[in-house]
């Protein structure tokens, strides 16, 4: 692998990696601590936790994969040089990791809680069916040559295209019921956080090495990072600008509103039988 030119830039580089991690790998708690404490994830858009399963287990595949074969990293280093590093860090390991376990354990929390009257769409389901479908079929297709970094960049792809769409249903649900109430705020700011000091660690990369190969030839860790910032701004914008402080009452509370506040003595209720 291709030394550090500068020693604080890989310092840095580091620092600034682990800090992604961190925010990113943190930004998954808030929301199952508040689905926790309200016995409920309403409020949170099951179409948005699918597709982000999704997104992460291709990222998954992709990072493990090319951290880890050397087969894999020979042909890389074939496509863009023997003067280039490989652009996936220990951090992008652990992080994709981390994340499939966080998706899991909120699966089970829609699983367990009670969420409304959400299904998962029909648009959802097409999607995801079709994503995997063409992932299958593109192993097959590089079966024959072991065509591996053509692989894994299918499912980098696969992962970009799952963030771009992700925050959509969350969004969309949002602008519904004029409100956030049910999605935790924090998860937001920690994933934005993410978000920028993921870019600014690949940015430390390329100004240490004078180039900017690392950007292309991983397009799909620059995608979600700038994805992110984007829609995560979208987010901010709907909680703390459009609707803040706005709560959408469900239908257990709105059951116990329309009770009467003091309910009638045994006697109330024998003279009203009387008249």
């Amino acid at each position: 692998m291709v030394p550090w030119n500068s020693f604080p830039l890989q310092v840095i580089y580091q620092v600034l990696g682990w800090l992604a991690f961190l925010s990113w790998s943190i930004a998954g708690y808030p929301q199952i601590i508040l689905n926790f404490r309200r016995k409920s994830v309403v409020g949170l858009s099951l179409d948005y936790t699918i597709l982000n399963f999704t997104k992460h287990w291709s990222y998954l595949i992709y990072n493990v994969s090319l951290f880890f074969s050397p087969l894999i990293q020979r042909q890389y280093f074939e496509k863009y040089g023997y003067g280039q590093m490989i652009p996936v860090a220990a951090n992008d390991v652990a992080f994709s990791t981390h994340a499939v376990i966080i998706n899991l354990i909120v699966l089970y929390q829609f699983a367990t809680y009670g969420h409304g009257n959400q299904k998962l769409s029909k648009y959802v389901i097409a999607i995801v069916g079709v994503v995997w479908l063409i992932a299958a079929v593109c192993f097959f297709i590089a079966l024959p040559n072991h065509s591996w970094l053509w692989l894994i960049s299918i499912f980098n792809l696969i992962q970009v295209s799952m963030t771009l769409i992700k925050y959509c249903p969350q969004a969309f649900m949002n602008f519904l019921r004029k409100s956030t109430d049910g999605f935790s705020i924090g998860s937001v700011l920690l994933d934005f956080s993410g978000g920028v000091f993921n870019y600014s660690q690949m940015a430390m990369q390329s100004i240490d090495q004078g180039s900017w190969v690392n950007f292309y030839g991983n397009i799909g860790k620059v995608l979600i990072s700038l994805v992110t910032i984007f829609y995560d701004s979208v987010l901010m914008c709907q909680h703390y600008v459009l609707y803040p402080h706005k709560k959408v009452l469900n239908s257990e509370n709105t059951e116990e509103i329309q009770k009467p506040l003091i309910s009638s003595s045994p006697l109330d209720q024998q003279n009203h039988s009387l008249v």
